[in-house]
Formats: C-alpha cells, sequence, structure tokens
C-alpha cells in the first residue's frame, strides 16, 4: 500500500491510497466465505454451493466491500497520524479513476478540506463600542399604558368606536344567528361606517359579502360550512343586542396587585419606578444583544478566516443530497460560512483561554429557554421541577443541545471580549438602536 499526499492549495489536499491486492485479499476472502456460508441457492444445501459460483456471483460486491473498509481505514489513520485539522470529511476526487491495474491495485483519490490555523484574540487595545439605552418619559408612559391595557376587561359601552366589539343577532327567514361577536378591525375598510357609532337595540339591513369579504370569517359568522355560502342570499337583517368596549385596569392598588404581586407596588410613584426598572432591564438585554452582534462582526473582520470554499460546496452538497439542492446551498454559502467562521472562532478562544461548557452552564440555558417559552403563553411562576423536566427533554433533543452548546459557548466568548477590550460606551434611544437592527 501506497499513501501520497498533494497541496492543491493552502487549504486543499489531494491524498491518493494505492491499494494492492495483499491488502484487501483476505478482506474479500472472509466476505465471499460469508456469502456462501449465508446463500440459499436452488440445487444446492444452503452454505455448500461451489466457491467458484459464489464468486460469480457476488465477487464484484465482495470486492467493494473489501477496498471501502480498507481505504476508510486507511484515509482515517493517515489523517490521525498525521495530525490533520480537516473541515467536514474526505471527498472521493472528482476525477478518481477506480480501475484495477495489471497488479491488481487500486489507486482512490480523496480531497480534504483543511481547517484554517487562527490565532485571533483582543486585548485592551481592541475598542468596541457599548451602546446603553436612555429610558425616556414616553418608554415609562407607554410600557403604562400597555400594563394596564393588558390587565384591563370588556365592558359594555355606548356608541361602538374603531376597536370595540359588536354583540348582534342575525336574521334571514327563519334562520337566526344569536350573539354574534363583530371586531370592527375584522371589517372592510368601505363598509366599517356601518358599525361605527352604531348603538344597542339598532337593526340594519347589510349585505354579509360586502362586510365580511374573507369567506372563512363570514361562514364562521354565519355559523355555516364555507361550500354554503355559494347558496347564500347575502342580505341578512342585524340587531345589536350590545357594544362592548375595551376598558384599560384603572392605576390604583388592586390592579399594581395583580400586576406585579402583592403590597410589591402601592402607588403610582411605585408605578412609575417599577416599570422604569422593567424598561432598564429590558433595555439591558437589548444593549447586550447589539453588543454580541457587534463582537462577531468585530472578530470575524479582525480574524480573516479563510475557508476551503469549493471544496465546502462539494462537501454539503454531499451530505444534504436529497434534503438541499446545489442551488439552495449556493444561495445560504454566504450565511453558512459566516456562522462556521464564527464557530470556529468561539472554539479558537475558548480552548487558547481554558474556557469550556460545563452540564450546569446547559442546565441553566435550557431552564432559561423552558421558562421563557412558558412566559410567552403567560406562564410566568412555573415550578421548578417542572422547568427541569422541560430543560431535560430540550437537552435529549441532539438539535436544541446543540443550539443551546453554541449558545453558552458564543456567550462565553462574548463575556470574554468584553472584560478583555475597552469599551466605547453611547448612550443611545431606543428608537435609534431598534433602528440598526
Amino acid at each position: 500500500m501506497q499513501i501520497n499526499q498533494k497541496n492543491m492549495d493552502d487549504l486543499t489536499l489531494k491524498v491518493s491510497i494505492k491499494v494492492d491486492k495483499e491488502d484487501y485479499a483476505e478482506d474479500m476472502n472472509k466476505r465471499l466465505k460469508d456469502f456462501r456460508h449465508r446463500a440459499d441457492i436452488r440445487g444446492f444445501r444452503k452454505g455448500m454451493a461451489p466457491m467458484g459460483l459464489i464468486e460469480k456471483m457476488y465477487g464484484g460486491q465482495a470486492l467493494a466491500d473489501a477496498l471501502n473498509s480498507v481505504v476508510s481505514q486507511q484515509i482515517s489513520k493517515y489523517i490521525e497520524d498525521n495530525k490533520l485539522n480537516i473541515i467536514g470529511e474526505p471527498l472521493p476526487s472528482e476525477d478518481n479513476d477506480n480501475t484495477a491495474d495489471e497488479g491488481d491495485s487500486y489507486t482512490f483519490d480523496f480531497d480534504l478540506g483543511v481547517a484554517p490555523e487562527i490565532t485571533v484574540d483582543v486585548t485592551s487595545e481592541d475598542t468596541i463600542p457599548y451602546y446603553t439605552i436612555t429610558v425616556s418619559a414616553k418608554a415609562v408612559n407607554d410600557y403604562k399604558e400597555n400594563l394596564l391595557r393588558q390587565y384591563g376587561n370588556m365592558q359594555s359601552g355606548e356608541a361602538a368606536g374603531e376597536d370595540d366589539f359588536v354583540v348582534v343577532d342575525f336574521k334571514q327567514g327563519e334562520t337566526e344567528v344569536k350573539d354574534a361577536y363583530v371586531a370592527l378591525r375584522s371589517i372592510a375598510d368601505e363598509a366599517k361606517s356601518i358599525f361605527l357609532g352604531i348603538k344597542k337595540d339598532e337593526v340594519k339591513d347589510l349585505d354579509v359579502n360586502a362586510v365580511f369579504p374573507n369567506d372563512s370569517d363570514r361562514a364562521a359568522m354565519l355559523h355555516m360550512k364555507k361550500e354554503e355560502l355559494k347558496d347564500m342570499d347575502p342580505m341578512w337583517q342585524m340587531t345589536v343586542k350590545d357594544v362592548k368596549t375595551f376598558v384599560a385596569a384603572k392605576p390604583e392598588p388592586e390592579t399594581f396587585d395583580r400586576i406585579f404581586g402583592k403590597d410589591v407596588v402601592k402607588d403610582e410613584a411605585g408605578f412609575d419606578a417599577k416599570v422604569k426598572d422593567l424598561l432598564k432591564n429590558e433595555y439591558a438585554r437589548e444593549s447586550d444583544y447589539r453588543f454580541a452582534a457587534d463582537v462577531r462582526d468585530y472578530l470575524l473582520k479582525k480574524a480573516d478566516v479563510k475557508l476551503p470554499e469549493a471544496f465546502l460546496k462539494r462537501w454539503l452538497i454531499r451530505v444534504n443530497e436529497g434534503k438541499f439542492t446545489a442551488e439552495d446551498i449556493e444561495k445560504e454559502f454566504d450565511a453558512f460560512t459566516k456562522d462556521f467562521r464564527w464557530q470556529m472562532i468561539c472554539n479558537h478562544l475558548m480552548k487558547a483561554h481554558n474556557m469550556e461548557v460545563t452540564k450546569e452552564d446547559l442546565d441553566k440555558e435550557a431552564k432559561a429557554l423552558a421558562a421563557y417559552q412558558f412566559a410567552m403563553y403567560g406562564m410566568n411562576d412555573v415550578p421548578e421541577d417542572q422547568l427541569a423536566g422541560f430543560a431535560d427533554r430540550l437537552l435529549g433533543d441532539d438539535d436544541q443541545a446543540r443550539r443551546l452548546y453554541d449558545k453558552v459557548e458564543a456567550d462565553k466568548v462574548v463575556a470574554y471580549v468584553k472584560d478583555a477590550v475597552t469599551l466605547e460606551k453611547k448612550k443611545t434611544t431606543v428608537e435609534k438602536m431598534r433602528a440598526q437592527k
């Protein structure tokens, strides 16, 4: 057996493996004997067919399997012995010719993508901006209004307004639909004037096709199936039973207890202070998120990591065969390589500064994600054991576990950079910060 290496460029190698007959013959013969042992061929007792017949029937497969086994072992051993830091997996060269030569020897060529050496680091000589968002009086007032609306309720009103609901009965001959809720915001603009200002007990005739142009909405409103609409007379009599308007909660102790818990906030001054603290925490998260994005961009530019892009495209096409086309991969390639470079930089800095991701780190991150997902459904006080169980399920999913690991690793790298560099502190408004995303 002979193995040769050729540098195609700085980041791509070609490794040629010449396999002689003595390298694969023993493996091939074992496979043929196994085929013979398992063969149940008509005219012969099981396992007793002549070897010549077995070679004729299964020789090609036995040879291919033996060669594949030998070559796979040798390319892996070569990479390990030569301490090659490769990207992805070895790919058969596009110009491979696996036909045997006169001595029953075969030559296999493989392309290898080499991971570049990364030396990037940061010191106090590196400067990265860190934005602090100012909490404005308008932001405090808007947040308070949203909270009070969130804890408000529907009450009977007088004349219907833009944001109100109208409770109506529909009637057409003997057919009646009772207590239908009509949201004025869902009505076609050209028909909205019919409802604006309408009051309880008013009766109107209306064309439901014009008022509710969406078939699904119209069918739901009239308690019908969509296919029944085409045969329906669109003119219905509507009687207003009630006008429902949404009334925000009042800024009073009872409301504060519902929002924040018993006696946490006692008056409007405390309400202002609490909301300001909530906004500061929210803005701090936005500042950290922006800083993390700036750190990523800064390190990507400073490291200027080169990749064997042609090799990477071939490898991605191969490992994603049946999932993505070459056109799909080409379209997403820039985003992929940016993420790939960032991951390599994170790995380098983690190793260079003896940082690691522990099980405790992953458990904490998984619980935080679980708490966030519960909070999206209004569940803010989930018991610890329930959070832990949900976190375990997240970590039991390989894809989720990988994403959580990458998140923790990136957070550690960003924290290291924040301590190491000089922060150029800048004040900004939330509007400017969000406009830059």
